[in-house]
């Protein structure tokens, strides 16, 4: 019985998520400032300029200043669009690398982006590898966020 326990144990942490991404507003958190220069290696548009990806980096705190930024519809009642920002356990991420970003299209999920990110590790200082998925609603401007290994 014990045994048993154990392995669903196991088996749930295992299936469980690396950690907890957030997508949260921009507002009052992102600049421009925080692009990571050169602009044009590091932001990229999709659905023909409706939807921007840059990359952004605050700085501090040193182990999490890296994010994601998308700006995208719905568009308000002055015409912005949104922008949210993805992180991970309250920060941003460790690393990001920005030449991994792949966009694809399901019309019934959305614009799906991936990319090749290290959330940090205190116990050891660095970053350990995982891959981030965040799928986009244009519609709705829902974003759905995860890691994995």
């Amino acid at each position: 019985m014990k045994r048993q326990v154990l392995a669903c144990l196991l088996g749930a942490t295992i299936a469980a998520p690396l950690a907890a991404q957030e997508v949260r507003d921009c507002a009052g958190r992102m600049s421009p400032l925080g692009i990571v220069e050169p602009w044009e290696d590091f932001s990229r548009t999709f659905s023909n300029g409706k939807v921007r990806v840059a990359l952004m980096d605050v700085l501090e705190p040193a182990g999490g200043a890296v994010y994601l930024m998308i700006l995208s519809p719905p568009y308000n009642e002055i015409g912005d669009r949104q922008c949210k920002t993805i992180g991970v356990d309250g920060i941003g991420f460790w690393n990001a690398d920005f030449s991994t970003l792949d966009a694809s299209y399901d019309p019934a999920t959305g614009l799906r982006f991936t990319m090749s990110v290290q959330r940090y590790d205190p116990a050891s200082g660095g970053g350990h590898d995982a891959l981030l998925t965040a799928t986009l609603n244009q519609a709705t401007g829902a974003i759905d966020a995860r890691l994995s290994r």
